[in-house]
Protein backbone atom coordinates (compact mmCIF):
# COMPACT_ATOMS: atom_id res chain seq x y z
CA UNK A 1 0.00 0.00 0.00
CA UNK A 2 1.38 3.30 -1.30
CA UNK A 3 1.08 6.33 0.72
CA UNK A 4 -2.16 7.64 -1.58
CA UNK A 5 -4.04 4.75 -0.21
CA UNK A 6 -3.89 2.60 -3.47
CA UNK A 7 -1.86 -0.50 -4.37
CA UNK A 8 -1.86 0.69 -8.18
CA UNK A 9 -3.12 4.21 -8.86
CA UNK A 10 -3.95 3.50 -12.37
CA UNK A 11 -1.80 5.60 -14.24
CA UNK A 12 1.06 4.27 -16.50
CA UNK A 13 2.26 7.47 -17.62
CA UNK A 14 3.17 10.73 -15.50
CA UNK A 15 3.90 13.87 -16.94
CA UNK A 16 5.13 16.37 -14.30
CA UNK A 17 5.32 20.06 -14.79
CA UNK A 18 7.10 22.47 -13.38
CA UNK A 19 6.67 26.08 -13.58
CA UNK A 20 8.06 29.10 -11.67
CA UNK A 21 7.52 28.95 -8.09
CA UNK A 22 10.47 29.23 -5.38
CA UNK A 23 8.43 25.62 -4.68
CA UNK A 24 9.76 23.82 -7.98
CA UNK A 25 13.37 23.76 -6.42
CA UNK A 26 11.94 20.52 -4.67
CA UNK A 27 10.63 18.67 -7.65
CA UNK A 28 14.00 16.31 -7.54
CA UNK A 29 12.94 15.47 -4.37
CA UNK A 30 9.13 14.23 -6.18
CA UNK A 31 10.40 12.45 -8.87
CA UNK A 32 12.69 10.68 -6.28
CA UNK A 33 9.45 9.92 -4.65
CA UNK A 34 7.50 8.79 -7.25
CA UNK A 35 10.01 6.96 -8.41
CA UNK A 36 10.46 4.82 -5.39
CA UNK A 37 6.34 4.78 -4.50
CA UNK A 38 5.53 3.61 -8.18
CA UNK A 39 8.35 2.27 -9.66
CA UNK A 40 6.43 0.99 -12.71
CA UNK A 41 5.49 4.50 -13.74
CA UNK A 42 7.16 6.04 -16.18
CA UNK A 43 7.50 9.50 -15.87
CA UNK A 44 8.34 12.53 -17.87
CA UNK A 45 9.45 16.62 -16.94
CA UNK A 46 8.45 19.79 -18.59
CA UNK A 47 9.43 22.77 -16.93
CA UNK A 48 8.78 26.88 -18.12
CA UNK A 49 11.93 28.81 -18.94
CA UNK A 50 10.96 30.69 -15.40
CA UNK A 51 11.33 27.16 -13.69
CA UNK A 52 14.65 26.75 -15.21
CA UNK A 53 15.86 29.67 -12.67
CA UNK A 54 15.34 27.83 -9.70
CA UNK A 55 15.76 23.74 -10.57
CA UNK A 56 18.75 21.59 -12.77
CA UNK A 57 17.08 20.39 -16.00
CA UNK A 58 20.11 17.93 -15.85
CA UNK A 59 18.93 16.72 -12.25
CA UNK A 60 15.26 16.10 -13.38
CA UNK A 61 16.99 13.89 -16.50
CA UNK A 62 19.21 11.95 -14.76
CA UNK A 63 16.01 10.92 -12.08
CA UNK A 64 13.03 9.84 -14.90
CA UNK A 65 15.87 8.76 -17.11
CA UNK A 66 14.23 11.23 -19.99
CA UNK A 67 15.49 14.51 -21.50
CA UNK A 68 13.37 17.32 -19.88
CA UNK A 69 11.79 19.69 -22.22
CA UNK A 70 11.10 23.35 -21.98
CA UNK A 71 8.03 24.91 -22.04
CA UNK A 72 9.16 26.78 -25.94
CA UNK A 73 8.28 26.55 -29.06
CA UNK A 74 11.85 27.74 -30.23
CA UNK A 75 13.33 25.24 -27.91
CA UNK A 76 11.35 22.25 -30.53
CA UNK A 77 13.29 20.61 -33.37
CA UNK A 78 12.51 21.52 -36.84
CA UNK A 79 9.52 19.44 -37.82
CA UNK A 80 8.75 18.28 -34.44
CA UNK A 81 5.35 18.39 -32.81
CA UNK A 82 5.89 18.99 -29.56
CA UNK A 83 2.50 19.89 -28.10
CA UNK A 84 0.68 16.48 -29.73
CA UNK A 85 3.14 14.22 -27.83
CA UNK A 86 2.86 16.23 -24.26
CA UNK A 87 -1.03 15.12 -25.22
CA UNK A 88 -0.96 12.28 -26.40
CA UNK A 89 1.71 10.53 -24.24
CA UNK A 90 0.64 11.16 -20.33
CA UNK A 91 -2.43 9.32 -18.69
CA UNK A 92 -1.48 11.89 -15.77
CA UNK A 93 -0.24 15.47 -15.35
CA UNK A 94 0.75 16.90 -12.42
CA UNK A 95 1.84 20.80 -12.68
CA UNK A 96 3.43 21.06 -9.18
CA UNK A 97 4.15 24.34 -8.40
CA UNK A 98 1.32 26.03 -10.87
CA UNK A 99 2.30 30.02 -10.75
CA UNK A 100 -0.82 32.30 -10.84
CA UNK A 101 0.81 33.27 -14.31
CA UNK A 102 0.45 29.77 -15.47
CA UNK A 103 -3.50 29.20 -14.26
CA UNK A 104 -4.86 32.51 -15.60
CA UNK A 105 -3.36 31.13 -18.96
CA UNK A 106 -4.39 27.78 -18.71
CA UNK A 107 -7.96 29.22 -17.81
CA UNK A 108 -7.98 31.26 -20.33
CA UNK A 109 -7.40 28.85 -22.86
CA UNK A 110 -3.83 30.36 -24.02
CA UNK A 111 -2.11 27.86 -26.38
CA UNK A 112 0.79 29.95 -26.45
CA UNK A 113 3.62 27.24 -25.53
CA UNK A 114 3.75 23.42 -26.23
CA UNK A 115 2.60 22.76 -22.90
CA UNK A 116 -0.64 25.18 -23.13
CA UNK A 117 -1.60 23.85 -26.05
CA UNK A 118 -1.04 20.05 -25.42
CA UNK A 119 -3.54 21.05 -21.80
CA UNK A 120 -5.99 21.94 -24.17
CA UNK A 121 -6.30 18.86 -26.47
CA UNK A 122 -5.26 16.50 -24.24
CA UNK A 123 -7.40 13.36 -22.04
CA UNK A 124 -4.95 12.69 -19.26
CA UNK A 125 -6.08 13.60 -15.91
CA UNK A 126 -4.96 16.81 -15.34
CA UNK A 127 -3.84 17.76 -11.38
CA UNK A 128 -2.49 21.44 -10.45
CA UNK A 129 -1.20 22.63 -7.20
CA UNK A 130 -1.47 26.41 -6.88
CA UNK A 131 1.22 28.06 -5.58
CA UNK A 132 0.03 32.27 -4.70
CA UNK A 133 1.62 35.21 -3.89
CA UNK A 134 1.28 36.91 -0.48
CA UNK A 135 -2.46 38.08 -0.59
CA UNK A 136 -3.38 36.71 -4.08
CA UNK A 137 -6.05 33.96 -2.54
CA UNK A 138 -8.08 36.83 -1.98
CA UNK A 139 -8.60 38.04 -5.78
CA UNK A 140 -11.65 37.89 -7.30
CA UNK A 141 -9.42 37.34 -10.70
CA UNK A 142 -7.25 34.20 -9.20
CA UNK A 143 -10.60 33.05 -7.40
CA UNK A 144 -12.57 33.37 -10.45
CA UNK A 145 -9.08 31.08 -12.39
CA UNK A 146 -9.42 28.60 -10.11
CA UNK A 147 -13.03 27.88 -10.22
CA UNK A 148 -13.12 27.72 -14.51
CA UNK A 149 -10.09 25.26 -14.23
CA UNK A 150 -11.85 23.24 -10.98
CA UNK A 151 -15.26 23.02 -13.31
CA UNK A 152 -13.15 21.76 -16.05
CA UNK A 153 -13.47 18.55 -16.77
CA UNK A 154 -10.65 15.80 -16.38
CA UNK A 155 -9.01 18.55 -14.02
CA UNK A 156 -7.91 18.54 -10.43
CA UNK A 157 -7.33 21.55 -8.79
CA UNK A 158 -5.47 20.86 -5.11
CA UNK A 159 -6.14 23.73 -2.01
CA UNK A 160 -3.59 25.69 -1.14
CA UNK A 161 -1.80 25.29 2.40
CA UNK A 162 0.01 27.84 4.68
CA UNK A 163 3.68 28.26 3.81
CA UNK A 164 6.31 30.58 4.83
CA UNK A 165 6.86 33.31 2.41
CA UNK A 166 10.22 33.35 1.02
CA UNK A 167 9.41 36.87 0.70
CA UNK A 168 7.65 38.13 3.74
CA UNK A 169 9.14 35.46 5.98
CA UNK A 170 5.66 34.81 7.55
CA UNK A 171 3.40 32.10 7.52
CA UNK A 172 1.28 32.79 4.19
CA UNK A 173 -2.41 30.91 2.64
CA UNK A 174 -1.09 30.30 -0.80
CA UNK A 175 1.50 27.42 -0.71
CA UNK A 176 1.74 24.13 -3.44
CA UNK A 177 0.07 21.02 -1.76
CA UNK A 178 2.39 18.31 -1.24
CA UNK A 179 2.83 16.60 -4.55
CA UNK A 180 1.64 13.11 -2.71
CA UNK A 181 -1.35 14.72 -1.41
CA UNK A 182 -2.12 15.91 -5.05
CA UNK A 183 -1.01 11.96 -6.14
CA UNK A 184 -3.95 11.25 -4.04
CA UNK A 185 -6.32 13.89 -5.55
CA UNK A 186 -6.21 12.52 -8.68
CA UNK A 187 -6.29 8.72 -7.74
CA UNK A 188 -9.18 9.56 -6.07
CA UNK A 189 -10.71 11.23 -8.76
CA UNK A 190 -9.92 8.85 -11.16
CA UNK A 191 -11.71 6.00 -8.73
CA UNK A 192 -14.79 8.08 -8.98
CA UNK A 193 -14.56 8.45 -12.66
CA UNK A 194 -14.15 4.39 -13.34
CA UNK A 195 -16.98 3.96 -10.96
CA UNK A 196 -19.51 6.27 -12.77
CA UNK A 197 -18.21 4.41 -15.83
CA UNK A 198 -19.02 1.02 -14.10
CA UNK A 199 -22.70 2.64 -13.15
CA UNK A 200 -23.43 3.94 -16.98
CA UNK A 201 -22.45 0.69 -18.32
Amino acid sequence: MDPTGVADPGFRRVLLVGTGALSVAFLPFWINWLGNTFPEMEKRVVLTRSARRFVSADAMSALCGREVVTDDWAEAAPGAVPHVELARWPDLVLVHPATMHFLGRYALGLTDTPLLCALQSTSALVGVAPSLPPGAHLSPVVQGHLDTLRDRPGVVVAPTVPAVSASTGELEDGGALPLSELMGLCVGAYARARCAEGEDA
